[in-house]
This record gives structure tokens, sequence and C-alpha cells, in this order.
């Protein structure tokens, strides 16, 4: 029987620029953190997932992977083992993948021929277009962790969503099907309300965030329904309004699954502590932080938690939020400390988290007298990030500004101008 190759993980890795050993290093590094035990991998294995001579990695092996990758395995490539079935199967059954095969023409196509063509026999729409639609916002999910703010990934995230709703129409479905299409289509939404919140278009974010919050009721989902919500917190702190934000914010920390998984209530309090900073509000900051450690500690680090979930919050980012709390409480110290830790454990795919919290470090150091070390700090960012991404621009501005005015004409000023010149595109 012919082998076929994995060239979706061999162009993931291509684009990534690792090669079959750095990508073994890497894999091992997270299997040790996971499981206290250093990774066997090594070039031949990552050989063998490429040619496809192994298609499903051990359970441990996936989950470090998705780790380093920021994608479940299934959007790398990887097929599932299928169990033999205990009974004989039912003459003339479909596959399920032949199902999925047959969606070839696109989800809008599928609608508009079931739309001119009423009185024919309708597919049905089962589970397994719900995950090829999964694998989708996978991608979606880890483009933003590398790019962030773009509007591209706006429009691709809005576009797909109403794929997801076209999928409505296009044939018969069960009850279960139609909810997850729906909650489907609100993380499509959501993820296009998150570019634009990154990207500072407000006025659009508000948009998709009402958008996604109707898709999101008609789901049913509670999880979606935090990441909106949560979102829409995020977005008051950001535009300077926190009294919304803490509003917004208390609907996802309210839901119930928030009191069913420590993981999710950790998140909120983290969220909530970054406003709480935004407002100025010291004793609030602490507390909220304080419990929010305390939640994550509590939590099951299991991994059925929804994979937009698993792909960013961890101690990395509750530091992050801990970062820019104390950076605008004006307690540089803590702040810095923080930045450290959150660089430290960030996973290599959050690309986007990695400039923001360096910009964030470069503007505590320099509060703290040390310009040297604060321009050194800034110039670690990369170029794709501090010209594209709009927040890390802005920060990046802000701090030139800074150090203009706490080291006016000094050679650092001036290796500083010299550097930010190079990001400027030509006239």
């Amino acid at each position: 029987m012919d082998i076929a190759r994995n060239t979706t993980l061999a162009v993931w890795m291509a684009e990534h620029g690792y090669s079959s050993n750095s990508l073994a290093d890497a894999v091992n590094r997270a299997l040790e953190h996971l499981t206290g035990r250093a990774g066997g991998l090594d070039g031949s294995s990552i050989r063998a997932w490429k040619a496809g001579r192994v298609t499903w990695p051990k359970s441990a092996t996936r989950r470090a992977l998705e780790d380093v990758t920021g994608l479940p395995a299934t959007a790398l490539g990887f097929v599932p083992r299928r169990r033999p079935p205990s009974t004989p199967a039912a003459p003339q059954q479909e596959d399920p993948d032949m199902k999925r095969r047959t969606l070839v023409g696109g989800l809008a196509a599928a609608a508009a021929a079931a739309a001119a063509a009423p009185g024919t026999a309708t597919r049905r729409i089962g589970m397994g277009d719900v995950d090829r639609l999964q694998q989708r916002f996978a991608e979606i999910v880890a483009s933003d962790h590398r790019h962030g703010g773009q509007l591209g990934i706006e429009q691709q995230a809005a576009a797909l969503a109403e794929e997801a709703l076209n999928l409505q129409h296009a044939g018969s479905a069960s009850q279960r099907v139609r909810s997850s299409l729906y909650a489907s289509a609100a993380a499509f939404r959501s993820s296009a309300m998150w570019a634009a919140i990154d990207g500072r278009r407000y006025d659009v974010a508000k948009a998709h965030m009402r958008e996604a919050q109707a898709l999101a009721e008609m789901s049913g989902d509670q999880a979606i329904k935090f990441r909106i919500w949560s979102h829409a917190g995020t977005m008051y702190r950001h535009m300077g309004r926190p009294a919304d934000a803490i509003a917004a914010n208390d609907v996802a920390r309210n839901l119930h699954l928030t009191r069913r998984d420590p993981l999710f209530a950790s998140l909120g309090l983290a969220r909530q502590g970054a406003i709480h900073g935004t407002a100025q509000n010291r004793a609030g900051t602490h507390r909220a932080f304080d419990q929010a450690q305390e939640a994550m500690l509590r939590a099951d680090p299991a991994d059925y938690r929804p994979m937009w979930m698993r792909a960013f919050y961890d101690q990395a980012e509750l530091d992050s939020l801990a970062l820019s709390a104390h950076l605008a409480l004006g307690d540089h110290p803590t702040a810095e400390f923080h930045a450290h830790r959150c660089l430290s454990a960030l996973r290599p795919h959050m690309v986007r988290s990695r400039a923001i919290a360096t910009t964030r470090l470069a503007h505590a150091q320099l509060a703290q007298g040390a310009p040297d070390a604060a321009t050194a700090t800034a110039m670690k960012v990369p170029t794709d990030a501090a010209t594209r991404h709009a927040r890390v621009a802005r920060m990046l501005q802000e701090f030139g500004a800074a150090l203009r005015a706490t080291a006016p004409g000094s050679s650092t000023v001036q290796t500083w101008n010299e550097h930010a010149a190079l990001w400027r595109t030509p006239a």
C-alpha cells in the first residue's frame, strides 16, 4: 500500500524555519515540560512523520507538538487511528471521510446549489463537516499568534463565519450539528473581532462583537460565550473605558463554566486584574492576580478544553497580563519581574505576544532609569511586528518619545533613532 507523505507538516516546518533536528529538539523540550522526562525524538523521528510512516504520534508527543506549533495534530496533517468496528458494518454505510470529500465545491457553492434546486435530495451535514471547520479555525488562531491584528486575518475569519452559516443551508443536520455550526460561526466571528481589537479598529470590532454574541446565543456554547465577552472586556480596556470593561468581563466571569473549570476562572480573573490596573485600582489588581494564580494552580492540566484556550492561556499569558497591569500602575520593578517570567515561558508559536511583552519590558526598564538596557531590549522587537502590528508600533513610538525625553542628545537616543529609521517605508 502506498504511504502518503505528510506535506502539511513539511510546509509548516519550512514556513517556520524548522529542520527535522530542530523540531525534534523543540518537541523534546515540550515533552519534558509536560511529563518531567526528556523526550527521545531525533531527526529521523520527524522524517518518519513527514514521510507518512507515522500518521498518529503517541498522545504525549502529540500534545508536545501542539504546544510547540499552536495547532492541533490534525491541522498538521496527522490522521487519528480508527478503531476496528466490534460488529460488522452495515452494508452501503457511507464513509465519513468520503462525506467530507464531497464538499469539494466550497460551502457557499453548496448552499447556492441547495437553494437553486429545492426539490432535489439534500446531503446530510455531520460532525465531520464541523471538524473540518474547526481545523480551519485552528489555522486562524495560529496565524493570529504569529502576526496579530492584521486586516487579512480579520477578513478571512469573517468570511469563514459566513461559510459556517452557509453550511446550515447546504443540507439536513441534527440539532447537535446545527448548534455546533453556530458555535463555529461564533468562533470565527470572535477571531475577526479580536484581530480588529488588536489592530485598534474598534468600531469594526464592535460590529463583529454583536454578530458573534448573537451566534453564540444560538449555539448555547458556554466556552465561546466566555471568549466573546472576555474579548469585549479587553476591547474596552484598550479603549480606556474601564467601567465598561469590568461589566463585559463580569459577564464572562459569571458564566457557570468558570465554576466548573478553574482555568476559565483564572483567565477571567487575570483579565479583571489588567482592567483594574488601567483603572489605577492597586488593591483590586493585586487581589485579582492572586486569585488568578491560585485558580490556575487548581486547574486540571488535561487537554479537553477548546483549542483556542489551550493555544494561548498558560502561566506566560497570566504574567503578560500582570505585566500590563503593573506597567499601567507605575509599579515598574514588578512589571519587569513579570516581563522576564513571561518571556522565559512563552511557547515558540506566540510570536505576537513575545513582541508585546518585549516592548513592555523596554518601557519598564526605561522608567527605572536604565535607557541603555531599555533600548537594547526594544531593538529585539522584530521588524515585522514593529511595522505591521498596530499596538506594538504605537508602544514603540511612545518608547522613542520617552527615551528622547529621558536622555536627550545622548548616543543611546542616536542609536535608537538610527534603528527606528530602518523600519520606515521609503516614500
